[in-house]
């Protein structure tokens, strides 16, 4: 015996789950564990009283309560569709996360369902034969996920998933696919269902259970790197819990009449887990039935927006698009498409230990006035945050409020428009000292209503904001005469980089498989950059995680630290990088990062001689003009050139 099951002086009873010693149903009914707790996954069927779960939840509630006079201390339910049937919301519902926001942010795949010149190019057939009445509604979906996973394979296996009405149609599908296409075969898992959609249980004995294990392992292992499957075919799926994220097509061939006893969510859940980060925008496609996808489109009147796009034969697919290094293409010499980028220690940085030396009475700046107000203005202050949304509103009743409040918020937005991480304890006093002393040219009374309602006031906050900005930035942003290099950057140890299905150029010249740009303008460089003669090599920069992630830090016009991304390197033959940036629409900011460029090109030169690096400045609005003449990128380089 455990020490776990001496303690509670209980012993397993046979047949119980004994891996660590314990019978866990009968120590949670023991009465020796105070204050149970139950969470629930996959609550939707929560009223369904002929589940094992309940009664078993049930039986242990009511055992504690003989034993302790009390019950569960607290059973929370979590589930995606806390709905009934018939789509009205559990009561008892405290917290909802509606599908319609989930697509909004991210969180899940976004479906996009076939328009309508795709849905009429297929049609059922002879309804005596499942597979020939759905077989255009199969192949449709089996072109799509195709696409999705040539696309993808380098990173994930994406899955097909057909829903079918019952588990003699699952195998009719399951063989179908098999045998009509090669990339299915033997990739194809069949998933019989029971009536309540969980796994079907099969007989009892000793072969049937170790079937079941396997099925159910497969099930679960599906999205792993060692999962041959590639494909799952079942009847529901919905009830017992499964959290595959690589199914990227779902086709159903079901007929969802209104009395279905599903919920449209429910159809498509499955397929709607992300397979990457809430910074790439997914998409589910979903084929089926003209009933079934009446069926999910239902979801309109809880406010999902669906995507119709083109589907089948010469469309594109609809997942991520990866960028990685194009080592499939025999033909590209990747040595000579690589272009070795420097990595600079900081010439600009901050040095927050200046932050004592902020210096308030060395601030230069006309007082403001101390205006007077009626008493009825006295009771409404209301203060809002630096981008303006409504922090919080203050009335003054029979006590005044705690102005140190007042100064936190002040010294809270400071630190914010400063991108400041700590040093609230040394700021609070020097404003403090602003308010208090200078800010109106005499001392005022912060705890006065007159002093916070004038301190509410946008000119007064501006005129705060702005005053320790300007101290701060001057203080703590460093920049240093030197530089050096601390390493260099290949393009050919770039990691692959998922990104949003888009636009994009094959290209002989880069060392990637594909080239993307922000906007048409960099596309039509990248082409440019394609056919140019004496461009040897040139690769698009990216930033976030994967991909080339190549920046330099500069001082924005605000004063604030930020990264500059360029936006492509060109190598040419006579052996120059040059890194080249191209803007539509010119802010301050862009004219920092150019000046910042210009400089790091020039440290770099004078810190190694392998390579010479040049800067190159691209307006769409002079590339316009000049782009039908330029036959070489010297041109460029000589039009464009910075400085």
């Amino acid at each position: 015996m455990t020490p776990e099951t001496q303690f509670l002086g209980v012993k397993p009873k046979p047949g119980a789950d004994t891996s660590k010693g314990l019978d866990l149903g009968k120590i949670l009914r023991s009465g020796k564990i105070q204050d149970l707790v139950a969470l629930n996954d996959e609550a939707h069927h929560i009223h369904d009283k002929s589940l094992a779960w309940f009664k078993s939840l049930e039986d242990i509630s009511n055992r504690l309560l003989l034993k302790n006079g009390k019950g569960l201390a607290l059973q929370a339910d979590f589930t995606a569709t806390p709905r009934h049937n018939n789509g009205a919301i559990f009561v008892q519902t405290i917290s909802d996360f509606p599908l319609v926001e989930a697509i909004r942010y991210h969180v899940v795949k976004s479906p996009v369902l076939p328009d309508l010149e795709s849905r009429q190019k297929i049609q059922e057939k002879d309804p005596s034969d499942f597979i020939e009445k759905y077989r255009d509604f199969i192949h449709l979906g089996y072109l799509e996920w195709e696409k999705q996973y040539e696309e993808l394979r380098s990173l994930k296996t994406s899955i097909l998933f057909l829903m079918t009405s019952n588990t003699k149609e699952a195998d009719a599908a399951a063989a179908f696919l098999e045998l009509n296409y090669p990339l299915l075969k033997g990739k194809v898992l069949t998933i019989h269902t029971n009536q309540s959609g969980g796994i079907k249980e099969g007989g009892a004995s000793k072969k049937d259970k170790e079937a079941l294990d396997k099925l159910r392992k497969a099930a679960d292992d599906i999205d792993a790197d060692h999962s041959r499957y590639r494909a799952v075919v079942s009847v529901l799926m919905l009830r017992e819990g499964w959290d595959v994220r690589n199914v990227s097509t779902i086709v159903g061939l079901r007929p969802y009449k209104s009395e279905a006893k599903i919920l449209p969510e429910q159809t498509i859940g499955r397929g709607l887990r992300k397979m990457f980060g809430l910074d790439v925008p997914e998409k589910l496609v979903v084929v089926g039935t003209r009933h079934f996808l009446e069926f999910v489109e239902t979801l309109k009147s809880e406010g999902v927006e669906f995507q119709y796009s083109p589907m089948g034969p010469g469309t594109r697919t609809k997942s991520p698009l990866i960028i990685e290094i194009d080592s499939a293409d025999p033909t590209k010499d990747l040595d000579a498409l690589d272009i070795a980028l420097p990595i600079l220690t900081p010439r600009i940085q901050r040095e927050y230990r200046n932050l004592e030396a902020v210096d308030v009475q060395a601030m230069r700046f006309a007082p403001l006035t101390l205006k007077t107000y009626p008493p009825d203005e006295l009771k409404n202050i209301v203060f809002k945050d630096i981008d303006d949304q409504f922090s919080h509103e203050t009335l003054f009743k029979d006590h005044l409020p705690d102005h140190r409040n007042v100064l936190g918020f002040f010294t809270k937005g400071i630190m914010q428009d400063s991108r400041l991480v700590s040093g609230f304890d040394v700021l609070y006093p020097k404003v403090e000292t602003l308010l208090r002393e200078r800010l109106f040219g005499e001392t005022v009374r912060l705890d006065e209503p007159r002093t916070l309602k004038n301190l509410s006031e946008a000119l007064t906050k501006d005129t705060i904001f702005k005053l320790f900005k300007k101290a701060i930035d001057e203080l703590t942003v460093i920049e240093k005469g030197e530089t050096v290099i601390r390493g260099w950057l290949s393009l050919k140890k770039a990691r692959s980089k998922v990104v949003d299905n888009q636009a994009f150029l094959i290209a002989k010249k880069s060392i990637f498989n594909k080239v993307v740009g922000d906007n048409a303008f960099e596309l039509d460089m990248a082409a440019a950059l394609e056919r140019l003669p004496d461009v040897l090599a040139f690769a698009k920069n990216s930033m976030g995680e994967g991909g080339v992630n190549f920046f330099i830090e500069y001082q924005k016009e605000n004063g604030n630290l930020a990264f500059y991304y360029a936006d492509f390197f060109v190598k040419t033959n006579d052996g120059k990088v040059f890194i080249l940036e191209t803007k539509g629409r010119e802010d301050l900011d862009d004219v920092r990062k150019i000046q910042r460029l210009a400089t790091w090109c020039a440290d770099v030169n004078g810190l190694q001689e392998r390579f010479v690096f040049a800067p190159v400045y691209v307006k769409q609005e002079d590339w316009d003009r000049r782009r039908g003449d330029v036959k070489a990128f010297a041109e460029i380089a000589g039009i464009f050139k910075v400085g």
